[in-house]
C-alpha cells in the first residue's frame, strides 16, 4: 500500500463548512471560518486514500503564494506540477500556490499542527533565501471540480524582499518569479485554485 494511501490527513466535516457559510471561489472572511474550522473539536485525521473520494469531508490545505514587488511591477512565484507530486489530477498544471496536506505526524510537533504542517510542506518544496512577511488572506472552495470538492484551501500571501525563492523538488518544474500579467496571459494552463486566486482582491 502506498504512503499516500496510508497517510492520515487533517479534515473537517463538509457540513460544518456549509453551516458557517458555503461559498464558491474565494472568501477573504478569515475570521468567520478559521477559528471554528481549526478547532480540535471539529477536526480529525483520516486516511487520505478514503477522503480523496469522500466529499462529506474537506481536507484543509495551506496554499502559499509568494509575491515580489519589482521596480517593473508585481511578480508571483510560478511553477508547473510534475508527475511525481501527490495529486495526480493536477499533474502538468501551472500553479502559483505551494503547500499540501496536513498530516497526523504534524500533530506531534510542539506548535499547532496546521502551522507545523505548512512549515514542513514549504521546507520540502522550496528554498526561501530572503526576508519575507506572511499573512493569511482568505480561503478557496471549488465544488465545481473533482479535486476541489474534497479540499478547502487556506491562502497565505508571502511578500518577499528579493525574488530568491526556488524549488527544492524536481517536480516543481520551471519554478521562478514571473510578472503577474504574463501569468494571467496563460490562465487556461493554470490549476483552478490559481485561477481563483488571480481574481481575488488581494492579487487582482
Amino acid at each position: 500500500m502506498s504512503t499516500v494511501v496510508m497517510e492520515r490527513v487533517l479534515v473537517v466535516p463538509t457540513e460544518l463548512f456549509h453551516r458557517l457559510g458555503h461559498f464558491q471561489g474565494f472568501s477573504a472572511d478569515v475570521e468567520r471560518y478559521l477559528p471554528t474550522l481549526f478547532d480540535p473539536v471539529h477536526t480529525s485525521y483520516r486516511p487520505r486514500g478514503e477522503v480523496e473520494q469522500d466529499p462529506s469531508y474537506k481536507q484543509l490545505i495551506p496554499y502559499v503564494i509568494f509575491r515580489y514587488r519589482s521596480p517593473d511591477g508585481v511578480e508571483l512565484f510560478q511553477y508547473q506540477r510534475g508527475k511525481g507530486q501527490g495529486e495526480g489530477r493536477l499533474h502538468s498544471k501551472l500553479s502559483i500556490g505551494v503547500g499540501g496536506h496536513i498530516s497526523s505526524e504534524d500533530a506531534v510537533a510542539t506548535g499547532p499542527a496546521y502551522v507545523e504542517g505548512m512549515r514542513r510542506e514549504l521546507a520540502e518544496e522550496v528554498l526561501i533565501d530572503t526576508e519575507y512577511r506572511e499573512r493569511c488572506i482568505g480561503l478557496i472552495n471549488d465544488d465545481e471540480s473533482e479535486v476541489g470538492r474534497v479540499h478547502l484551501g487556506v491562502v497565505h500571501l508571502v511578500d518577499v524582499d528579493r525574488p530568491a525563492v526556488r524549488g527544492r523538488e524536481r517536480d516543481l518544474v520551471e519554478a521562478g518569479f514571473r510578472p503577474i500579467a504574463a501569468i494571467r496571459a496563460c490562465r487556461d494552463r493554470l490549476e483552478t485554485w490559481s485561477q481563483i486566486c488571480l481574481d481575488a482582491p488581494p492579487l487582482a
